[in-house]
């Protein structure tokens, strides 16, 4: 499905939070070994990269990260923060939409099409410096999950159209 969409050399860039909430609303979770299967099979696939919050030596996170860099991600992760939101109230934030940001205009020359798996409206403005390098611009989430300054600027596709591809069951 996403080969008719994407054109030339093609980099992937996750939002692993925003997918988070996606998979929660969609009560299923994304494979990430099939999602680069996926990708792989519809186009030509150059470069994927996962953006993810760290929560200290949890060794299954860690476990998770290097399963991915196995599979071939380029893996960006920074600790989250305990932010006090009221007096015995804390959120924890693990925010990387700078670096992905960093990371899609420095390799603005290495793909012909952006997929940006989130459906966060920040990354509203880099997806104009991206389209104005005439570049082709492609978003995949969720409905509910995914701002109208994203649909309005990009190619949008729903995971759900290709959970048969990417969703993942358990071996037993």
């Amino acid at each position: 499905m996403i080969g008719q969409f994407a054109k030339g050399r093609v980099y992937v860039f996750v939002d692993a939070a925003n997918i988070l909430y996606s998979q929660q609303t969609l009560r299923w979770r994304v494979d990430y070994e099939k999602l680069k299967k996926y990708f792989e099979g519809e186009c030509n696939l150059c470069a994927m990269y996962f953006y993810t919050g760290r929560v200290g030596e949890n060794y299954k996170q860690n476990l998770f990260i290097q399963k991915l860099e196995r599979f071939g991600y380029v893996v960006k992760a920074k600790e989250v923060k305990r932010i006090k939101v009221s007096k015995s109230v804390y959120e924890w934030k693990g925010n990387l939409d700078v670096e992905l940001t960093i990371d899609v205009l420095g390799n603005i020359n290495n793909f012909d099409t952006l997929v940006l798996m989130s459906g966060d409206s920040d990354f509203a403005p880099l997806l104009d410096a991206v389209k104005a390098q005439n570049k082709r611009v492609l978003v995949m989430s969720t409905k509910g999950h995914v701002a109208k300054e994203l649909l309005d600027r990009a190619k949008y596709i729903n995971l759900k159209k290709i959970k048969d591809k990417i969703s993942y069951h358990k071996h037993t």
